[in-house]
């Protein structure tokens, strides 16, 4: 792993996604709206920046060129099927090889096997319903998206994230192949270890065509299952 692109770089996973690339010793192509590119000021002299809707194809065909690996967040933004079409850019334009990691949230499952507590079910009905009312995200096109990257023979990892708090980093998150199972019960992860799980993904080969759903490392359930 020599060069990695960030799509979506300018929010708060794809920063902490770019620091932790940068870390490793990668070259880093960010990818982010144009409005949004102040965001990334901090790393305006280490990293290329690529402005554009991440959903562009042509954005994303002039990002990956090269790239050994792709992070993505799949970002529901608007009713214009943004996700599904970030993901599709980046399953069509990445190079042959590359190793493509995605970010999505527990409610994605890949197989049906997740169980999921009413009060989960019910806030996802909710927030999905309140958010295409006033047309501001697309709950449902993230799992289009996700769809399509199932069906993909592309060397994906779909990395799906429990609720985020900020913090110092607790190391690399423990993961499932099932929301359920008692390892996640915490269901909290710190953002920045989340984001280290996406770039550690992209040397892991274990977790190509793997849909993981993480959690911190230290806790309560993740403990209780160590020990």
């Amino acid at each position: 792993m020599r060069k990695v692109c960030v799509v979506g770089a300018s929010g708060k996973l794809g920063r902490y996604m770019v620091k932790h690339a940068l870390d490793r010793g990668y070259e880093v192509v960010g990818v982010c709206r144009e409005r949004s590119v102040p965001k990334l000021a901090e790393f305006a002299d280490r990293i290329t920046i690529a402005p554009g809707p991440t959903n562009d194809p042509e954005v994303i065909q002039q990002a990956v060129a090269g790239c050994d690996g792709v992070l993505t967040v799949l970002a529901p933004w608007g009713v214009r099927q943004y996700s599904s079409g970030t993901a599709q850019a980046v399953l069509d334009c990445a190079d042959a090889d590359a190793r493509l990691v995605f970010s999505c949230g527990w409610h994605i499952t890949r197989d049906g096997l997740d169980q999921y507590s009413w009060r989960f079910k019910a806030t996802v009905r909710l927030v999905t319903w309140l958010a295409r009312a006033v047309r501001a995200v697309e709950i449902d096109d993230q799992v289009e998206a996700c769809r399509r990257i199932f069906a993909s023979d592309r060397r994906w990892t779909v990395v799906r994230g429990s609720d985020l708090e900020e913090g110092e980093s607790q190391g690399l998150p423990v993961w499932s192949r099932h929301v359920g199972d008692p390892i996640l019960a915490s269901n909290l992860t710190r953002r920045v270890d989340f984001a280290l799980f996406m770039v550690t993904a992209l040397a892991d080969d274990t977790l190509i065509h793997e849909a993981p759903a993480i959690v911190g490392r230290q806790t309560a359930s993740a403990l209780a299952h160590a020990t």
